[in-house]
């Protein structure tokens, strides 16, 4: 059984999660929204995809940064997308609590998921390279947010 104060923290703990509301992202246009839905491959440059489809850890906006400077910042069920050179990059989230290295090659799409982790006090995320078809649904499901 649990104790009325085990209750009662959680009670107030809940209740204050719910308060603070969604992470504040800007969207960006319906425009470049749909345009960048397009998929469409640049030559002679890769293409980097950030999604987050979940809306675990809504009052968390997770920021990503792409060798060492920041890419952006994801809130729930939207995604920001960033070109890179060929070559060996290192994105990292929630400092360096999740760090993935891409070896991109130009003229290619790639997708990397923000999966939320949450923790006794606090969320986190995972960065994963996932398959450009998963990729592609996912980023479907989400927005287009305004690049920092």
């Amino acid at each position: 059984m649990f104790s009325r104060r085990f209750v009662s923290a959680s009670f107030v703990i809940a209740a204050a999660v719910l308060a603070t509301g969604c992470a504040s992202v800007n969207k960006a246009s319906a425009d470049a929204d749909a345009q960048a839905k397009q998929f469409t491959p640049k030559p002679g440059i890769s293409q980097v995809y950030v999604y987050r489809n979940e809306t675990l850890g809504a009052a968390l906006s997770m920021p990503v940064t792409v060798n060492g400077k920041l890419a952006g910042a994801t809130g729930p069920n939207s995604f920001f997308k960033f070109d890179l050179p060929a070559g060996s990059h290192t994105l990292t989230s929630q400092g360096d609590t999740s760090k993935l290295t891409l070896q991109t090659e130009a003229g290619k799409l790639y997708f990397v998921w923000q999966e939320v982790k949450m923790g006794m006090m606090s969320g986190g995320s995972k960065l994963q390279s996932v398959p450009e078809a998963q990729g592609k649904k996912g980023v479907l499901e989400c927005s287009l947010i305004q690049q920092q």
